[in-house]
C-alpha cells in the first residue's frame, strides 16, 4: 500500500472515530485512537518525504471531477507536522482529558478536526481543499465552544465562527480566479498560470484568507479569544497546528498554483510577516493570562513565518534559487519547531490550570517546586521558542537571518530597503520574546506562591509528562543536528523554488551550511556541548565551595524585614518599561493611579488597560455598522399589511423605470 493510500484510510478512520464520539463519552478510548491512527500516519508522512509525487482520485466528490488527492514533499512536511502534534495532543489528553465536564462536546469533533487538517494537506483539487477547510473550521468552533456556558466562549466562538467564514470566502474566490483558466483540479491550475493583475489579487485573496487562519495581524482577533477558552489540548492544536495548516494553504496556492512570482508579490508578504512578529511579541509581554500570552506568542511566530515565505518569493522572483531554498527552508523548519515548542507550552499551562485552576500568573508563582517536572518541560519550552542555542528555534530563526543577509543581492531597490527594515523587526522581536518568556517563566513558577492554589498545587499526569517530555526531546534533538531536518526538506525547496540547500549531514562536525561554506556556519552540537560542560563545571565548583565552610544567614531585606508574596515583582511591573516605550505606538495601553489623598490610610491602586489597535480601528467600527444596519432591517420584520404592499408597489414602481431606461 503507498504511503498516499495509508493516509487516505488514515482519514477514513478518523472520521469512523468521530462518529464512534457521539455515541461514547470514554476518553481514553477515542483519545487512544486517535493517538494510534496518528502516530502511524506521522511515520508514513515522515517516510513519505523522499518519495516520488503520488496522486489518486476517488469517485466521491462532485459530479465529473471526483475527489482528487495527492502527496508530495510539500503534503509529507505539513502530514508530518499536523500528524505530529496530533499524537502529542492525544497522548496529553488521555489524562487531561478525564477531566472534561462534558466529554460529548469534545471527543467528535476532537476526530473531525483531525481528519479535516489531513484532508486539507492531502486535496489535490480546490472542491475537496475548500470542503476539508470547512470541515477544519467548524469542528475547531465546536471544540471553542465546548464549554458553551460561559460568556468567553460564546464570544470567542462568535468571533472565530466570523473570521473563518471570511477566509473562506477570500479562498473561494482566490480558487474561482485560478479556476477560470482551466478547472478545479490543481493540476489544471498549475497549467493556466494567471499572470498580471488577476495574479496579484489571487495573492491578496489568499493572504487574506489563509492569513486569516493563521492569525496574521489585522486577522489575529480570534487567536487570543479562542487560544485561553479551548481545551489545553484543542489550544495546542489550535496554536500549533491549525495555523501551520494555514501556511500550508498559502504555500500550495502561491508557490505551487499561481504561476512564476513577480518581484513585488513579496513586498505585502514582508511587511505584513514584519508588523505581525512585533506586534504579536508586543501583546504577548502585557499579558497576564498564560494561554493568551502563548497565542500572542504564536502570532508572532506567524510573522517570522511569512516573513521568510516573502523572503523566498522575492529571490525566487529574481531567479536566485539557493537563496530561495535557504528563506523557505528556515520557514518550514520554523513551521515545524514552533509546533513542538507551543504544543508543550500549551500543555504545560493545561497542567498549570488543571492543578490551580488559575490562568493569571500573578496568582501563581512557587511553582517549580510543586510541579518540577512541568516546570522543566516549560523552561525547555520556553528557551526553545524564544530562539537561544542548542535547541531547535535557534537554527530556524538563524537560518532566517541568514537569508536576511543575501538580501542585499536583489537588484529592486524597494526591496534593498524593505528587506533589512523587516529584519530590524525580526531582531527586535527576537529579543522582547526572550523577555516575555523570562518573565512568564519568572513569575509562574518562581518566587513564593502569591495564593493559596499555588500553595497546594500538585503535578499533573504521566499522560500530560509524557506528551510534554517527548516533544521536550524532539525540541532538544532539531538544535543538536538540525542538518538532519535541513536534508529532509530539500525535497521540498526542490520542488517549489528549483533549488535546494547543500547537503548537511555530510560537512564537517555537523556544521549547518546556509548557501556556500564561506557565508557563515552554525553548529549545534558543539554548541550545546559546550554549555553543557559549562553548566557542569559551574556545579562543580559551586559544589565544592559550598562544601567548605559557609556561614548562612538571612537574605538582605532592605531594612524591611516582613518579605512575603506581595513584595515580589509582578508580571505587570516587569514589562512596565517596555508598555510604556510602545504604549503610543503599538500597544495604545492607558494607566490610572489612584493615590490616596495625604492623610488617608487606604492603599494605592494602579490600573491599567491594553487595547488592540486591530479590534479597535477595524473590527469594532465594522461590527458596530453591522449591528446598526442589522437593527434598521430588523423594524421591517414588523410592518402592517398595508405597508409591506406599499413597499411592493414602490419597488414595481422603481423597477418599471429602470427597465423603461433601457434602450
Amino acid at each position: 500500500m503507498s504511503a498516499l493510500a495509508v493516509l487516505a484510510v488514515g482519514i477514513v478512520v478518523l472520521l469512523a472515530i468521530a462518529a464512534g464520539g457521539l455515541v461514547t463519552r470514554r476518553g481514553a478510548v477515542i483519545y487512544g485512537a486517535c493517538l494510534a491512527v496518528t502516530a502511524a500516519m506521522a511515520v508514513t508522512a515522515a517516510m513519505a518525504l523522499a518519495l516520488p509525487a503520488a496522486s489518486m482520485v476517488l469517485p466521491i466528490g462532485l459530479p465529473g471531477l471526483g475527489a482528487h488527492l495527492r502527496l508530495d514533499a510539500l503534503a509529507a512536511w505539513f502530514a508530518l507536522i499536523v500528524n505530529g502534534g496530533a499524537a502529542a495532543a492525544s497522548l496529553y489528553a488521555l489524562g487531561a482529558g478525564a477531566r472534561e465536564p462534558e466529554p460529548g462536546r469534545v471527543l467528535p469533533f476532537y476526530a473531525a478536526l483531525l481528519a479535516g487538517m489531513n484532508l486539507v494537506v492531502l486535496a489535490d483539487d480546490a472542491y475537496i481543499f475548500l470542503f476539508a477547510w470547512e470541515v477544519m473550521s467548524l469542528a475547531s468552533w465546536a471544540l471553542v465552544m465546548s464549554r458553551h456556558r460561559a460568556a468567553e466562549n460564546a464570544r470567542a466562538g462568535y468571533v472565530y465562527l466570523v473570521m473563518a467564514g471570511f477566509g473562506t470566502l477570500a479562498l473561494l474566490l482566490g480558487f474561482a480566479l485560478l479556476a477560470s483558466g482551466g478547472g478545479l483540479a490543481f493540476d489544471a491550475m498549475r497549467a493556466a498560470h494567471l499572470a498580471g493583475w488577476p495574479a496579484g489579487l489571487g495573492l491578496g485573496l489568499v493572504l487574506l484568507g489563509a492569513g486569516s487562519k493563521a492569525g496574521l495581524v489585522p486577522l489575529h482577533v480570534w487567536l487570543p479569544l479562542a487560544d485561553p477558552v479551548a481545551p489545553p489540548h484543542v489550544a495546542a492544536l489550535m496554536s500549533g497546528v491549525v495555523t501551520k495548516v494555514a501556511v500550508y494553504g498559502f504555500i500550495r496556492i502561491v508557490f505551487d498554483l499561481l504561476g512564476p512570482p513577480e518581484w513585488w508579490w513579496s513586498l505585502p508578504v514582508l511587511i505584513i510577516g514584519g508588523m505581525t512578529a512585533a506586534v504579536g511579541v508586543l501583546h504577548a509581554l502585557m499579558e497576564r493570562d498564560l494561554q493568551r500570552l502563548l497565542a500572542y506568542s504564536t502570532i508572532e511566530n506567524i510573522g517570522i513565518i511569512f516573513l521568510t515565505l516573502g523572503l523566498a518569493l522575492a529571490f525566487r522572483a529574481n531567479a536566485m534559487p539557493a537563496a530561495a531554498a535557504l528563506a523557505l527552508t528556515a520557514g518550514l523548519f520554523h513551521a515545524g519547531n514552533h509546533m513542538l515548542a507551543k504544543s508543550v507550552l500549551f500543555f504545560g499551562a493545561g497542567a498549570v490550570l488543571g492543578a490551580t485552576g488559575e490562568r493569571n500568573i500573578e496568582r501563581l508563582g512557587g511553582l517549580i517546586h510543586r510541579m518540577p517536572v512541568s516546570s522543566a518541560c516549560f523552561l525547555l519550552a520556553s528557551v526553545a521558542i524564544a530562539a537561544l542555542p542548542p535547541l531547535n528555534g535557534f537554527a530556524s530563526e538563524w537560518l532566517t537571518f541568514q537569508a536576511i543577509f543575501v538580501s542585499p543581492a536583489l537588484p529592486q531597490w524597494g526591496l534593498k530597503l524593505l528587506v533589512p527594515a523587516t529584519g530590524t523587526l525580526l531582531a527586535l522581536a527576537a529579543a522582547l520574546v526572550a523577555a516575555c518568556f523570562v518573565r512568564a517563566f519568572g513569575i509562574l513558577y518562581l518566587g513564593r506562591p502569591r495564593s493559596t492554589v499555588a500553595e497546594t498545587a500538585a503535578e499533573t499526569d504521566r499522560f500530560s509528562l509524557a506528551a510534554m517530555i517527548g516533544l521536550g526531546a524532539l525540541c532538544i534533538a532539531c538544535g543538536l543536528f538540525p542538518g538532519v531536518v535541513i536534508d529532509a526538506l530539500a525535497p521540498v525547496t526542490q520542488l517549489l523554488v528549483g533549488g535546494a540547500m547543500p547537503v548537511q549531514w555530510q560537512s564537517a562536525w555537523l556544521t549547518i551550511i546556509p548557501t556556500a561554506g564561506a557565508t557563515g556556519s552554525y553548529n549545534g552540537l558543539m554548541i550545546g556541548l559546550f554549555l553543557a560542560l559549562v553548566t557542569i563545571g559551574t556545579a562543580l565548583t559551586i559544589h565544592a565551595v559550598a562544601g567548605r565552610r559557609t556561614r548562612r544567614a538571612r537574605p538582605w531585606d532592605c531594612g524591611y524585614p516582613n518579605l512575603g508574596p506581595a513584595t515580589q515583582y509582578t508580571a505587570a511591573s516587569l514589562s512596565q518599561p517596555i508598555r510604556r516605550v510602545f504604549s503610543s505606538i503599538v500597544l495604545r495601553s492607558s494607566e490610572v493611579v489612584d493615590m490616596p489623598p495625604p492623610g488617608t490610610l487606604r492603599a494605592a491602586s494602579v490600573r491599567k488597560t491594553i487595547h488592540d489597535p486591530a479590534w479597535e480601528a477595524l473590527f469594532a467600527p465594522l461590527a458596530a455598522a453591522m449591528s446598526g444596519v442589522a437593527g434598521w432591517l430588523n423594524q421591517f420584520q414588523y410592518l402592517t399589511i398595508r405597508r409591506y404592499l406599499l413597499m411592493v408597489f414602490g419597488l414595481l414602481v422603481i423597477l418599471l423605470i429602470i427597465v423603461g431606461m433601457v434602450p
